[in-house]
């Protein structure tokens, strides 16, 4: 078929897509292109131009079929497949010539107290439903103060200072998505952790609202957003989209502390950046990788993520095909209502130029051959040590001494130049 089925709720979803609109549930995806959202536990995830339902309010997907993978693993999959990654070559003899290189790197209707509560307030209940673990509510309202009377009623914690950011969004003719845990749901189906959502609308906005959750954060939240597009890149219009730091040689032992490395390596970045800009992490054409963190991911893989222009991968014998007209661009930001005051708006470039956050691993050969190469090489070698450890210095603030210790350097107390003899023997000699 066209579209995924869904299990447990296809049967209420279209009840309750009937009920809302008193129309048949749409079976065509119109050409404009969507926004197609994936909310985690730990971080929300984005993707562009994901599959529509053709409708002007919302469109609800429970894609968790027991046929299918594992909750989460398709944007484990993308998250892997896009992230930033260590490459690993091994220095060559130097008397020979070859190189080794690796790769590290809804419930039932709703009671009628609660909705004419609601209608008081100016707030209608649209659709209502439970998908799995999670209470759904689709709501529209006509004042926010109102609809902030209605969240708190009914057990949400909303922030004190919602109601502005709610106002805005209700002159924009914005409705809100609303779902809560159903624990009990949750317990009976015997999961221990959330399972993501993904949900697709139409809109002529290529945007991500993003202020209201901050109205209650305690400091600064970690986003990242994966745009799945036709053309090429996406990149952010009111927000400077910067290109993380990428091609630099650091020193061996980051291998085992890369996590440690890469969040040192990005409170830098956005540090330099004043907290106001948004990282390009990843932006690749899904036909093919270099290096590749994980497999492309499949035309199956992304058609559950949204990629609804996407062939539907036919049965047989026949070797799947690599994805086509797809590019995968991953965008990492640190923000907070002082530096980041505007919901995020995005546009679809076509710019295909490749890039990725890629840091290089260079092992020194240790061979026992001797030749006029070896010893050019063991005494550039050094310089080219001293140069990683300050590379890893710059991108992370790591103290740079720790760091030749680390690299078995030693100390250096001067940051001067390299050949610490008087000026007169570099010149002249001795």
């Amino acid at each position: 078929e066209r579209w995924p089925r869904i299990q447990d709720a296809a049967n209420a979803l279209l009840d309750a897509w009937q009920e809302a609109f008193s129309e048949p549930y749409p079976r065509e995806a119109p050409e404009t292109p969507i926004l197609n959202v994936h909310i985690t536990p730990s971080l929300v995830r984005h993707s562009s131009d994901g599959a529509s339902w053709s409708d002007p309010v919302l469109w609800l997907q429970e894609a968790l079929e027991a046929q299918q993978q594992e909750p989460g693993s398709l944007l484990d999959h993308l998250d892997a497949y896009s992230a930033p990654r260590l490459v690993e070559y091994f220095d060559p003899n130097p008397c020979q010539v070859y190189e080794v290189m690796r790769m590290s790197g809804v419930p039932e209707d709703a009671d009628s107290a609660k909705k004419d509560r609601a209608r008081s307030l100016g707030v209608a209940i649209e659709a209502e439903y439970t998908v799995g673990e999670y209470d759904i509510l689709i709501l529209s309202a006509k004042q926010s103060d109102g609809l902030e009377t209605w969240l708190r009623e009914s057990g949400y914690r909303i922030p004190e200072g919602a109601s502005r950011i709610l106002g805005s969004y209700l002159k924009q003719g914005m409705r809100f998505f609303v779902a809560r845990v159903n624990l009990e749901e949750q317990s009976k189906l015997g999961f221990t952790y959330l399972r993501p959502l993904q949900i697709a609308y139409e809109t002529p906005k290529f945007m991500l609202p993003i202020r209201l959750g901050m109205v209650n954060a305690d400091g600064p939240q970690e986003l990242f957003v994966f745009a799945l597009t036709r053309k090429g890149r996406v990149e952010t219009t009111n927000y400077r989209t910067v290109k993380l730091p990428t091609g630099m040689d650091l020193p061996g032992f980051v291998k085992e502390e890369f996590s440690d490395f890469y969040r040192a390596m990005f409170s830098v970045a956005v540090r330099k950046e004043r907290n106001r800009a948004v990282f390009l992490e990843y932006a690749w054409d899904m036909n093919w990788c270099d290096p590749c963190a994980a497999d492309p991911l499949s035309p199956q893989e992304l058609r559950e993520l949204g990629v609804f222009w996407q062939s539907a991968q036919t049965s047989g014998i026949k070797p799947p095909s690599p994805a086509r007209d797809v590019f995968v661009t991953r965008l990492h930001l640190r923000y907070e209502d002082a530096t980041f005051p505007e919901d995020l708006f995005f546009q679809e470039t076509s710019d295909r130029t490749n890039f990725q956050g890629r840091y290089v691993l260079r092992h020194p050969w240790d061979g026992q051959d001797e030749c006029d190469a070896v010893k050019k090489y063991r005494t550039d070698l050094p310089q080219r040590r001293e140069q990683e450890a300050k590379n890893l210095a710059s991108l992370t603030g790591w103290d740079i001494n720790e760091i030749r210790r680390k690299m078995d350097l030693g100390e250096r107390v001067s940051e001067g130049n390299e050949d610490e003899s008087p000026w007169w023997k570099r010149i002249w000699g001795d």
